[in-house]
């Protein structure tokens, strides 16, 4: 029997399939995905997706490369178009995956820098005089939420609990909900900043009293790591990192901050393990 080749998509041209493309993807995914193509497209032209060959895709990887890129920036791109050819080839639009054929380059692994102890995330906390910020610290270390998923926030997604605890509810990659639960002294902090909001308003409130902007808490946790005396560029990703990483070696079990960071697969969970071992053969050399 003959195989059906009819798209399964209506589209008139790379712009049409680039929205379809990121339509089910977050709003901060669709924002780093959008800029990743559109330079991608910048440096190919008006070629239509499925003309694209493996000598385009290894022309924009040169071409990051030449311009200064690190390794997992470009690694990330070339994901991006990656991830839109193999769309496009799954609704029929494209014979063939030409994506497939380009591997991302990889570099070092650089994890465990980004892992800050635990006497550095309290120095951050405890220097953070504002309620709002030090609040917000917290709660990203508290929680592992992301920054986009703490900047939705509405007060109706945090709930108290048995025992004194609370609960939140966070929208994550693929808008999969996860259920994250936290301490009491975490709850009564949060308390402190709600006053008298009402559910629908935000939980972390910009100037305006509306949603923070992940820039805003970019600057608010840099600024924090900057008080603490911290090196590097500090970013709310890192708090994540470090609640991974501690809750694992307070004895916390890998499925369940696998569960609480809502990832994917337990590898990317197992990193964690890795980044930070308590032995080496170099300790058994006596040098």
């Amino acid at each position: 029997m003959e195989q059906n080749t009819q798209p399964l998509v209506k589209h008139g041209n790379n712009f049409d399939l680039i929205t379809l493309w990121l339509h089910d993807k977050s709003p901060n995914s669709r924002r780093g995905y959008y800029l990743d193509i559109i330079q991608f497209t910048r440096l190919i032209g008006d070629i239509p997706l499925d003309q694209i060959t493996l000598n385009d895709l290894q022309a924009f990887s040169n071409a990051l490369g030449a311009k200064g890129y690190a390794v997992a920036t470009i690694s990330r791109k070339l994901a991006a178009v990656k991830s839109l050819l193999t769309f496009s080839y799954r609704v029929r639009v494209i014979p063939n995956n030409v994506g497939s054929l380009i591997r991302l380059p990889k570099g070092k692994d650089r994890l465990a820098e980004r892992i800050l102890s635990q006497s550095q995330v309290r120095a951050m906390i405890d220097l953070t005089s504002k309620l709002r910020d030090k609040t917000l610290i917290r709660f990203l270390y508290a929680t592992g939420a992301r920054v986009s998923e703490v900047c939705a926030l509405k007060w109706r997604d945090v709930q108290p609990i048995r025992n004194g605890r609370a609960q939140v509810s966070l929208l994550g990659k693929g808008n999969k909900t996860r259920v994250v639960v936290f301490s009491t002294e975490m709850w009564e902090l949060l308390q402190q900043l709600r006053g008298a909001d009402g559910l629908n308003e935000p939980v972390f409130k910009s100037l305006q009293k509306g949603h923070l902007d992940p820039s805003r808490v970019n600057r608010i946790v840099r600024e924090a790591a900057e008080r603490a005396g911290i090196e590097g560029k500090v970013s709310p990703h890192w708090l994540r990192h470090s609640h991974a990483s501690h809750s694992l070696e307070r004895g916390a079990p890998l499925q369940l901050v696998k569960q609480s960071l809502g990832h994917s697969h337990i590898a990317m969970t197992e990193r964690y393990l890795h980044a930070r071992p308590d032995e080496s053969s170099a300790l058994y050399l006596g040098v």
